[in-house]
């Protein structure tokens, strides 16, 4: 497995930058040899780029600046194809750092979206690490292996996905006690924790990834019920911008607020119990008709307002993906034809606009551009 930056080697074709304009407009293409980038005020051919380091400022032929960087992890996941919401950075961050992902671990993930966590993942893993993707939908699992290869410049060695259940697949691929850390960014993680209880070692994390209160509840009392696991830890996290220029200091307007709560809970020995968290007494219990209400609903997509591509659009984000390594003329390395989900598009499309509109929307709460990430 490689990293995709490298900040000692000059800018080649087939390679993903990003340009960004005076107002702070960012543009993500890939580089190929003859090809022009368009815009409404002028055009910048991809020879003045190629060759050259990253940090350069290249002028248009209508005479407007672009600073030329290659995309950080957060530029990439925020401009990439994708069907299914997207894991942000402000919470794959704390998912890594809290979950305590490191190198060489043995990381199983259940839901595997359109990639962006499963990249976080394996950069935390390192080379010695091995992380395990399981998905219920074989489009997003294509998705994700298109993305995840052009991140890391071709498929890594040290990741696989299974389409199917993770409450039925796991036991097939871990024996039990094996895995370090389980991360569930699923719709209903509380029907997993048999399997995860299983195959988590001693001291092992689970992290759940969800977006409603609902869910958040019945999964911290679903971890309490095991007695398995320590207290769960829940959270949530927001990132706020600011305003400096000069003494015009202040908080922006807009701002990444909710995206989803953070479950975490570790792994107790074998047969012993987890200390009790102790609580003030409460008043009356709820009722059966209140428990129902609560717990009786099913959990779907549209029931927790998560909008995903389907039909026509979901098709053309699995042609995208990955499409960058399928370059004519590029010296990048290709995707072994054994990897599950190769890629088998088309001609390449070089240019992706970081805020057009036809991208699939990743959540409610996601910024309505990316000139604005978090």
């Amino acid at each position: 497995m490689t990293e995709p930056h490298r900040p000692d080697t000059a800018l080649r074709a087939g390679e993903k930058i990003q340009l960004t304009d005076p107002k702070g407009r960012m543009h993500t293409i890939v580089l190929a040899s003859g090809e022009v980038f368009h815009t409404h005020k002028g055009l910048i051919s991809h020879d003045d780029i190629i060759g050259r380091p990253e940090g350069i400022v290249v002028t248009n032929s209508g005479g407007v600046d672009f600073q030329v960087f290659r995309p950080l992890y957060e530029d990439f996941v925020l401009s990439m194809p994708r069907g299914a919401a997207v894991v942000y950075p402000k919470d794959s961050g704390l998912i890594v750092t809290l979950g305590d992902v490191f190198p060489g671990a043995t990381v199983v993930e259940a839901g595997v979206g359109s990639g962006a966590l499963s990249i976080a993942l394996l950069r935390a893993v390192g080379p010695q690490g091995r992380l395990h993707s399981f998905e219920l939908r074989e489009e997003f699992a294509h998705i994700a292996a298109g993305n995840i290869a052009d991140f890391f410049d071709g498929a890594p060695d040290n990741w696989a996905v299974t389409v199917g259940d993770l409450a039925e697949t796991l036991p097939a691929e871990f024996a039990p006690g094996t895995v370090d850390r389980v991360v569930l960014d699923m719709l209903t993680p509380w029907n997993v924790l048999a399997a995860v209880t299983q195959a988590l070692a001693p001291g092992g994390v689970v992290i759940a990834y969800v977006a409603t209160v609902p869910q958040l509840s019945r999964f911290v009392e679903a971890v309490r019920e095991t007695g398995c696991f320590s207290e769960p830890n829940a959270m949530e996290s927001m990132v706020r911008g600011w305003h400096v220029d000069g003494l015009a200091v202040r908080p922006d307007h807009r701002m990444i607020a909710h995206t989803g709560f953070l479950v975490i809970a570790r792994r107790m020995a074998p047969g012993e119990v987890p200390l009790e968290k102790k609580k003030r007494p409460q008043g009356a219990p709820a009722s059966s008709a209140d428990v129902e209400a609560w717990t009786g609903g099913e959990v779907t997509e549209t029931a927790i307002g998560t909008r995903v591509a389907t039909g026509k659009k979901l098709r053309r984000v699995m042609r995208e993906a990955g499409r960058r390594l399928e370059t004519p003329g590029t010296d990048q390395p290709q995707p072994a034809p054994d990897q599950p989900f190769a890629d088998q598009t088309d001609s390449a499309q070089p240019v992706a606009d970081q805020t057009d509109p036809a991208q699939p929307a990743a959540a409610a709460t996601e910024p309505a551009a990316a000139t604005e990430p978090e």
